[in-house]
């Protein structure tokens, strides 16, 4: 198991450029990286009312299966128990990850929900990585646009994906950093649901772009 720690920060796509060169200017030009993702769940979504959630990743390497807590946020602070594993291609393996949950109420939830799992809605975006070191604390910062998709009877909703994720630090040099792009951009603001959260949010409620 690991502890995913990220403060997350909404803002307008006009400002993905100055942020961008904000980063490139201290720390040299970002990697940007293509993200794809198929969240999954049964059709009662067992396990988002387990809090929890489970993600396919298509990365330029490699195929990539997440099972995260949903945990808690405030103020775009969030510590999530996060288990990740290799597959071998555009399918989940089901049972590895269940082997490598070590919590027994997340394990239980996963194990139950297994036989009924399907593809509820994808996450596709351009993400733009940068590394920096606040008080002795290395820092992934992570840009990310693109969208949430899902298809519900037959209606394909959309919702934006505009954020900066300060990820891997410890709170202090997160929260130092937060303050920091927030002096420089004060339209920045913490976002406390995750891309996930977003998904569901998404079928249910019928978010569109402009709403998002």
């Amino acid at each position: 198991m690991g502890i995913e720690r990220e403060l997350k920060l909404a803002l307008a796509p006009s400002q993905h450029d100055d942020i961008a060169r904000f980063f490139d200017e201290r720390t040299g030009a970002g990697k940007p990286i293509a993200l794809a993702n198929v969240y999954f769940d049964t059709p009662d979504c067992a396990l988002a009312k387990a809090k929890s959630a489970l993600r396919l990743r298509r990365t330029p390497e490699q195929w990539l299966q997440t099972y995260k807590t949903l945990g808690k946020s405030v103020a775009g602070l969030s510590n999530r128990q996060e288990w990740e594993l290799p597959v071998k291609g555009e399918a989940l393996e089901i049972d590895a990850l269940i082997e490598a949950c070590d919590d027994e109420a997340a394990r239980d939830a996963l194990q139950h929900a297994a036989p009924e799992l399907i593809a509820l809605f994808k996450t596709d975006f351009k993400r733009i990585v940068w590394d920096m070191e606040r008080e002795g604390s290395q820092i992934e910062m992570a840009l990310d646009r693109g969208k949430i998709i899902a298809d519900v009877d037959g209606e394909t909703r959309h919702a934006e994906i505009s954020e900066l994720e300060l990820k891997s630090g410890d709170v202090g040099a997160l929260s130092m950093l937060s303050a920091e792009m927030r002096g420089a951009f004060p339209e920045l603001t913490p976002e406390d649901l995750s891309k996930a959260e977003r998904g569901y949010l998404l079928r249910t409620r019928g978010e569109d772009d402009d709403e998002a």
